[in-house]
This record gives C-alpha cells, sequence and structure tokens, in this order.
C-alpha cells in the first residue's frame, strides 16, 4: 500500500495567508460598488433567463447539446446586455443598501434647483 501524501493546511487569517490581500482600500470607492451592482444584475437576469427556459411550454423541435450551449451563451450576453442598458433596478436597490452603511460610498446629493422668481401670473390682478 502506498501512502498518501499530506496536503499542508493553507492558513486563512492573517497576513501570511497566500494570495489573499489584504488591501481593502478599493471597498471604499463607489465604482466599484456601481460595478459590483451592474454585475450582480446580469447575474440575476441570467438566472431568469435560464429559469424561463427551463419551462418547456412546448417540445422543442431541434433539440442538442450544442443548442443549449449556445443559448446559455446568448443569454449570458444577453443578461450582461441588459444590466448596462436597461437594468431592472436590483443591482442599484442593491447599490443604495449597501451605501447606506458607509458615508464616504453614498451617492453626492444633488444641487438643489435655483429659486424661480415669481412675477404677477397672467390674467390675475393684484
Amino acid at each position: 500500500m502506498t501512502a498518501i501524501p499530506a496536503i499542508p493546511a493553507l492558513p486563512t487569517t492573517g497576513i501570511n495567508a497566500p494570495n489573499v490581500s489584504t488591501d481593502t482600500s478599493r471597498l471604499a470607492s463607489r465604482a466599484n460598488l456601481e460595478k459590483a451592482g451592474k454585475q450582480f444584475e446580469a447575474v440575476f437576469t441570467q438566472m431568469m433567463l435560464k429559469s424561463m427556459r427551463n419551462t418547456h411550454l412546448a417540445e422543442e423541435l431541434f433539440s442538442s447539446k450544442a443548442i443549449d450551449t449556445f443559448r446559455d451563451m446568448q443569454d449570458q450576453k444577453l443578461s450582461v446586455v441588459m444590466a448596462e442598458s436597461k437594468p431592472l433596478g436590483i443591482g442599484k436597490a442593491m447599490v443604495d443598501f449597501l451605501a447606506k452603511s458607509q458615508e464616504a460610498l453614498q451617492a453626492p446629493a444633488a444641487a438643489p434647483a435655483p429659486a424661480v422668481a415669481e412675477g404677477p401670473a397672467i390674467g390675475k390682478t393684484p
């Protein structure tokens, strides 16, 4: 019988963990949070499309693994395009929710609209 070589355990905590970044500066960026929101929306949309495709309301005339693979790749690309151009809003909701906890990540407040001086109304007498 041959002995199975022992696999050394990787440290999961501490600075000595290999391939683990300790730089957390990227976490404090609104742009990174918004990018993650778009990616989350794309994944959510892809999962929605996949479950819609799995309903099989009618039997397909031509069915094969190649067509299924192509359709999965097409749905993946479609979900990314949908998330970038016409988002459902779930990614933005996630970004807004996560940004509430950190003041640095909150969206800059819109400047108030300039006050419009009101003149005499047309057709009214003072």
